[in-house]
């Protein structure tokens, strides 16, 4: 996204600014924006119900006279939007937007969830639960990491072969045991891995990521979504025992501080993004882009602007 204007009072960012909308934001004035341990800003967290900007609750579009509402902050599924300066990450203007623009969700939602949160020390063992476009990025994040062994847990055997272009070594399918998934990697990993991801919002998945890690120093970090009715249960010895539950939101990534660093790392070619890409659809067509996710077929689709 090229910047086209600002508003009164923006100072950070000016036309012709290369930049990345993110679904969530950093106003860097709350207590959390000024943690080093939260990117749970007070003011710009992702909130599904807001639908107009927060300076005087109205929204910024409309269509025969009647206003259309903003989606999370961005509203990009358009050829222009309004969106408040810290829902904005400034990048670099020679990264090429048909890319970069996957780092704005889950991309580096997984990817975040490893390095910053999980944090595996080489050597150690992984194991990510959903293989879909989270989950790779999530097992990308591993391998980054020098992770031994990445461990792909997944109901859709058609997913195991493109995860080993992101570093995934071995992979379990459920469906294939007639045993609780978390016994099943205890007994490959000797007790257990070193840390597991939940990519998958499920709440069983999130309930056997926890309980396949290793006890005394295994750590597990819940990314999916819940229902808002599921409920957690596990038995209180498993965190007795040496266990860590963390969850995590975007990676913990400052949308602003953070996500400069990580186009970066894809022009450094640390990062491979293009293997995150599957379909390219034009802008008139945006509804083959859902149609390729709902058959499972696609990681992540461009969309092309203007097409």
């Amino acid at each position: 996204m090229i910047v086209e204007s600002v508003g009164e009072g923006v100072t950070e960012l000016e036309p012709g600014d290369h930049v990345l909308p993110v679904f969530t934001g950093e106003c860097k004035e709350c207590r959390h924006c000024k943690s080093v341990e939260s990117n749970m800003c007070d003011l710009l967290r992702i909130n599904t119900d807001r639908g107009v900007m927060l300076n005087d609750n109205e929204s910024r579009f409309s269509i025969n006279g009647k206003p259309i509402y903003h989606f999370v902050g961005t509203s990009t599924f358009s050829e222009y939007t309004v969106v408040h300066v810290g829902c904005v990450a400034k990048i670099n203007p020679a990264a090429p937007m048909d890319k970069v623009c996957v780092l704005s969700c889950g991309i580096s939602t997984g990817l975040g969830a490893t390095l910053n949160v999980a944090k595996p020390k080489k050597g150690q063992s992984v194991a990510i639960f959903g293989l879909g476009a989270v989950g790779l990025a999530a097992a990308e994040g591993a391998r980054m990491a020098g992770a031994s062994r990445i461990i792909g847990v997944d109901l859709n055997p058609n997913r195991f072969a493109e995860a080993k272009k992101f570093g995934v070594t071995e992979f379990v399918n459920p469906k294939d045991h007639n045993k609780p998934v978390q016994e099943v990697i205890a007994e490959m990993t000797d007790g257990g891995v070193d840390r597991s991801l939940e990519c998958t919002g499920n709440i069983n998945a999130m309930i056997s990521a926890f309980e396949c890690v290793h006890d005394g120093w295994g750590v597990a970090v819940l990314v999916g979504v819940p229902s808002k009715d599921d409920a957690f249960k596990t038995h209180p010895m498993n965190l007795l025992n040496g266990r860590t539950l963390k969850g995590t939101f975007f990676g913990n990534y400052k949308p602003r501080t953070d996500l400069p660093s990580v186009v970066e790392k894809y022009m450094n070619k640390e990062l491979d993004v293009e293997k995150f890409i599957t379909h390219e659809v034009p802008f008139s067509e945006i509804n083959k882009a859902f149609d390729y996710m709902l058959q499972g077929a696609s990681l992540r689709c461009i969309i092309r602007m203007g097409a």
